[in-house]
């Protein structure tokens, strides 16, 4: 009887230690985010973004095709961009070189009059005054035709984008403010100013 007690005792023991096994696995606390569970998670979903689907890859391949397509698009315009520039320069450099071409063989029948005069020198002084005023003459023809025109002055009214004041001179000779006398020409083509003429400006007296 005692050992039939004894068993029953014995599983008596057990059952409790289950019991309260089972009460402690019950009150464990919840996993902590840190103990490596989670950053086997997080790496799982890393892998899995990484892996890019067909489409989205088919698509960078169509992006990276345009941006080459376009690097070297604009490469060609910047070349393209560059020799033009060279060309217009070329072309302006030209201009002004056959610009002066022509002025410069406008001028020489004038030089060979020049020369004519001063070999001439046994001639009257009056005769030699004639070949001169005549070579002036032809200089200005030429002037005229390549548009260069004298800058009013004498008896005009001062006007500071076409003249410069040498002196301001008290006279009634001329109107107040108006150029009394002109001492070095100024020239113009058309609107634009070569030179400005060298004046002297009359001032009203008192």
């Amino acid at each position: 009887m005692s050992k039939s007690n004894g068993q029953t005792d014995v599983r008596l023991e057990e059952e409790q230690k289950e019991e309260q096994k089972q009460d402690l696995e019950h009150e464990l606390p919840p996993a902590d985010l840190s103990d490596g569970f989670e950053e086997k998670g997080a790496a799982a979903n890393s892998a899995k973004a990484a892996t890019v689907p067909p489409s989205a890859e088919a698509e960078m391949q169509k992006l990276r095709a345009e941006r080459d397509n376009l690097l070297d698009r604009l490469a060609r315009l910047q070349a393209e961009f560059e020799n033009a520039r060279k060309r217009a320069a070329k072309e302006s450099a030209d201009f002004r070189d056959f610009a002066v071409a022509d002025a410069a063989r406008a001028l020489l029948p004038v030089i060979d009059n020049f020369n004519l005069a001063l070999k001439n020198t046994a001639g009257s002084a009056e005769d030699f005054r004639k070949g001169i005023e005549l070579i002036h003459k032809q200089l200005q023809d030429v002037l005229q035709k390549m548009n260069v025109q004298r800058v009013p002055a004498k008896g005009e009214p001062f006007d500071p984008r076409v003249h410069e004041a040498i002196e301001m001179v008290e006279s009634d000779e001329a109107p107040d403010n108006h150029v009394l006398e002109e001492l070095q020409p100024g020239y113009r083509i058309k609107d634009r100013l070569l030179r400005p003429a060298m004046v002297r400006v009359a001032k009203k007296i008192g």
